[in-house]
């Protein structure tokens, strides 16, 4: 893996950790610093008593060990020996000239507790880390002439080593990082909740009223938040209420025209104007009526996308043939994806509505139009391609706003300009992507994008 690609990835992971994890690695980051910071503390304000407390204790064990031997009778010299060695963990041994010696350890402490014992028995007392390549302190004494070596077991003097420091250090810092995880989590807990029902209200769910107790701050926020999904959810009844009225209200006027129409004694040219002008009006209905319905539920298993397009493609085929058009079909078997049915329909219609409309070839002026639909990845494509004159690179962000139409539909072709609209706000309740592009070598092709539904 070159550096660029471990760069790139070392982005994405940290772009994908969530509050929690950010928020833990922060503060799980401090505390191993604080941490090393307070052992640095510790060792430095430590050393210098610890160094005495031990050389102290060394010192006072050879000045006892010394005396009992001096004043023990020489018979019983050999039994106090064996005594100090099984009751006391302490070996004398004769110090001889071709004794193999290793040094205490290079560090401030030993040279700290070494001159302290030198302090005390005097300046030509040796101490070494082993003899003869048997551990433990060594400590010279003599008894007369004779030169002896007291011999302490490095248990016996309670040494703390490193791997009991690396013990101590490593359960602080696990009571501190699970301290951690829970503190965090408590305050992170109302956020995830938060962050899940602002996801179903995206979606056009109905969202779980969150608890309206707790800490003063989420205690507001969570009533704030559900005053505004009740808010919500009535201006939607009060939207759909208000365009099921004007719906009725204008058709019925409109179908009471067009009968009367018929009825009147006027040219077909003009009957057929004024009928055109009427399907361009009852047709905008019909787009607002769309554009304010809301997204169905996402369904919890995944839909055949598959089964879906080929029954659309069915019905959209003879409705295209029959305005003097041709629609083709590619469409790969066994696709899945977690988005409802009559939303899929929705948007794919929109779609070959708007190719039949505006993607009219300029050789014959009729419609040809491919519907295509395959996996790529862990995504499910859908194109509708057209052979029309397409749109301009320019204008592609402007036609997906709601209102807007190009050129083309301005000047003859009946519309409200909310066909893309609709295709974009119902990709958006199931994580979806769309986008225009051009056709090569002529026309448009507009691409839908949906995460693949999970076995």
């Amino acid at each position: 893996m070159t550096f660029s690609r471990r760069l790139r990835h070392g982005i994405r992971l940290r772009l994908r950790l969530g509050l929690f994890s950010r928020s833990f690695l922060l503060i799980a980051s401090l505390m191993l610093v604080s941490l090393g910071a307070w052992l640095q503390i510790v060792f430095n304000i430590e050393e210098g008593p610890r160094a005495a407390q031990l050389a102290q204790r060394i010192a006072t064990t050879v000045s006892i060990t010394r005396s009992a031997l001096v004043y023990a009778p020489p018979p019983v010299r050999p039994s106090l020996l064996l005594d100090l060695a099984t009751q006391e963990s302490l070996r004398v041994q004769p110090r001889e000239r071709s004794d193999v010696l290793e040094p205490l350890p290079h560090s401030d402490y030993w040279t700290n507790v070494s001159g302290e014992i030198r302090n005390r028995l005097g300046s030509q007392t040796a101490i070494m880390w082993s003899v003869n390549q048997v551990p433990g302190i060594w400590i010279s004494f003599n008894i007369n002439e004779d030169l002896y070596w007291l011999v302490f077991d490095r248990d016996q003097l309670r040494l703390t080593t490193g791997r009991e420091w690396l013990g101590w250090v490593a359960a602080s810092l696990m009571l501190a990082l699970l301290g951690a995880a829970i503190s965090v989590r408590f305050i992170n807990q109302p956020l995830a909740q938060l962050a899940k029902v602002a996801q179903q209200l995206a979606r056009g769910e109905t969202p779980t009223p969150l608890p309206e107790k707790g800490p003063v701050e989420i205690r507001d926020m969570n009533i704030a938040f559900n005053r505004m999904a009740r808010d919500l959810r009535q201006n939607e009844a009060d939207r759909e209420i208000m365009l099921a009225g004007i719906s009725h209200d204008l058709r019925t006027p409109l179908a009471r025209i067009r009968l009367e129409i018929e009825m009147s004694h006027m040219t077909d040219e003009a009957r057929q104007a004024i009928d055109e002008d009427l399907a361009q009006i009852n047709h905008s209905i019909g787009q607002l009526m769309e554009y304010a319905r809301p997204a169905g539920q996402v369904p919890e298993t995944g839909v055949d996308v598959s089964s879906v397009l080929r029954d659309l493609f069915e019905r959209e085929r003879s409705h295209t043939e029959s305005l003097g058009g041709e629609l083709e079909a590619s469409i790969q078997p066994g696709l899945q994806a977690r988005i409802s049915a009559n939303d899929l329909k929705r948007i794919v219609s929109n779609l070959i509505e708007n190719a039949r409309r505006y993607g009219r070839s300029a050789s014959d002026g009729r419609a040809h139009i491919r519907l295509v639909a395959y996996q790529a990845g862990n995504q499910l494509t859908i194109e509708v391609r057209d052979q029309g004159v397409g749109i301009p690179q320019t204008d592609i962000q402007r036609l997906l706003r709601p209102f807007a139409r190009g050129e083309s539909a301005r000047t003859g072709v009946s519309g409200a300009g909310l066909g893309l609209s609709i295709v974009e706000r119902l990709l958006g309740q199931v994580g979806g992507k769309f986008t225009l592009a051009p056709n090569i070598p002529h026309g448009l092709l507009a691409r839908i994008e949906i995460p693949k539904a999970k076995g």
